[in-house]
């Protein structure tokens, strides 16, 4: 057995056991599939994962950057009470579209808006609505633009609340200090954003599974 098969094994395991799919969740994968979406959703144990998160933080808001088909949002939806809001951000018009009739079918259309165009064009405007903070953010966007989303998250929560950043392995890529990748470059700045901005306080995880290789990190905002 190869290594890759053995964390698939251990996923389809912990995911059967822990986080089973359901009509809705299968649909949305397979929606966004026949779509033509990338297959870069998160894994059902990581769905998890972020709704047990928002859970933990009795969240009432949360801030998505990088809806792709609305898998993860489907998640992080469910966590929300009934008064509970979403606002997810999607780049792309086609994701969004999908996106849209899998947060439907979920039920969540009334929770969970999803917002059109470059989330650094869009993130502003959201400002200066002047929201109520968001609980927990969770970012899973272009990887270049890492450390400006984290910027806004910074602004757009309260001390208490949780930022999550996806992706920050970079299959081992990030380590080299000397890279020209520019989503390791962004991942680097948004970690060292993370250790040193002075109303963080983060770590980072790596893991490996379905998804291959990768890990994420965390933030609470401080007071």
């Amino acid at each position: 057995m190869t290594e890759s098969q053995l964390w698939n094994d251990v996923d389809d395991y912990f995911t059967t056991l822990l986080a089973p799919a359901d009509d809705t969740l299968t649909a949305a994968l397979r929606d966004s599939d026949a779509a033509g979406l990338p297959p870069i959703a998160v894994a059902p144990n990581q769905g998890k994962l972020l709704q047990l998160l928002a859970q933990i933080q009795g969240a009432r808001r949360i801030l998505e950057i990088g809806t792709l088909g609305g898998y993860s949002t489907i998640w992080l939806g469910r966590a929300l009470p009934a008064d509970g809001r979403l606002i997810t951000f999607e780049y792309d018009p086609k994701h969004a579209e999908v996106a849209r009739g899998n947060l439907a079918r979920a039920g969540l259309d009334k929770t969970a808006e999803v917002r059109v165009g470059p989330a650094l064009e869009t993130l502003p405007k959201l400002a200066e609505e002047n929201p109520e903070p968001f609980d927990l953010v969770f970012i899973d966007a272009d990887k270049v633009n890492n450390p400006h989303y984290v910027e806004w998250a910074i602004k757009l929560t309260r001390p208490g609340s949780l930022i999550v950043l996806d992706n920050v392995v970079r299959s081992g890529q990030v380590t080299d200090a000397d890279s020209t990748d520019r989503s390791v470059r962004g991942t680097r700045a948004a970690l060292e954003l993370f250790a040193s901005h002075p109303k963080l306080s983060a770590t980072a995880i790596q893991t490996v599974g379905s998804k291959g290789y990768d890990g994420f990190a965390l933030a609470r905002v401080l007071d």
